[in-house]
């Protein structure tokens, strides 16, 4: 695996309906969603025309009875899974599933944040870069950002186990600091403080055509807009939505060009 220890390598969507979640995400994103790959496993990869960004997997009644539900994933891409949960475990993190690997695929783990947040870490069996994210490629995610309960403590915690670096901020009044993440020599996102009325988490922001469409497709197709569209600080304009199944993600989009 080539991308360097730290950087974001695929985004996954627990859904408990695959065929009602490629309809939506193929209506406001603009991907190609995959035939499930098989009887057994209900997973199913997200094309964006240029590259695949991710997967969508069928939660099953073992997995929600486990506590799983709706929402977006990303794996993290590590030198050495082992060694990195350790890392994660020492730091106060939690593991839901323990390393193990996968014929051909590689091997991974869930894992926590110490505030409870998941996400994987995975070492790649190919020596292949990953080019889910892209800032500017349409239908990868070209925003990564944690709202999180303990902004000071999720720095520390993520530059001590991913040596992500904080080279930039930006004041937003009482809300503090929103602090820009730099992985592998890219700023792939930000960390800040979890607003008042909102819950911590992991959001992704995939990149799509036009930002008015999506929002029209997000209602259009079950979903809810609740915020924007609108513009942000660089002239990307944003919506943040939810999907039929309340999983939570964004949409960045170039500034709509003037007639």
């Amino acid at each position: 695996m080539r991308n360097p220890h730290g950087f974001p390598i695929w985004y996954e969507l627990l859904t408990p309906d695959p065929d009602v979640s490629r309809g939506f995400y193929e209506a406001v994103i603009g991907w190609s969603v995959g035939a499930p790959m098989s009887s057994a496993l209900d997973y199913r990869m997200l094309d964006t025309g240029n590259g695949q960004v991710g997967g969508m997997m069928r939660l099953s009644p073992v997995m929600e009875e486990g506590g799983a539900r709706p929402g977006w994933l990303f794996y993290i891409g590590v030198d050495d899974v082992d060694a990195t949960v350790a890392k994660i475990q020492e730091l106060g993190g939690g593991v839901q599933v323990p390393p193990q690997t996968m014929e051909g695929i590689g091997r991974l783990a869930l894992v926590t944040d110490p505030q409870g947040l998941p996400f994987y870490v995975m070492r790649g069996a190919v020596d292949a870069e990953s080019h889910a994210w892209e800032m500017d490629g349409l239908g990868k995610c070209g925003w990564n950002e944690l709202m999180s309960a303990d902004q000071a403590g999720a720095l520390s915690f993520y530059a001590d186990v991913f040596g992500w670096t904080y080279p930039d901020r930006m004041p937003m009044g009482e809300m503090g600091d929103y602090v820009f993440i730099e992985s592998g020599g890219q700023t792939v996102g930000a960390i800040m403080q979890q607003p008042a009325g909102a819950p911590p988490a992991w959001q992704f922001y995939f990149r799509a055509p036009d930002i008015d469409a999506s929002a029209a497709a997000v209602t259009a197709s079950g979903g809810t807009v609740h915020m924007g569209p609108m513009e942000v600080p660089g002239g990307n304009r944003i919506i943040v939505a939810s999907d039929p199944h309340g999983a939570m993600f964004g949409v960045i989009a170039n500034p709509r060009e003037a007639s």
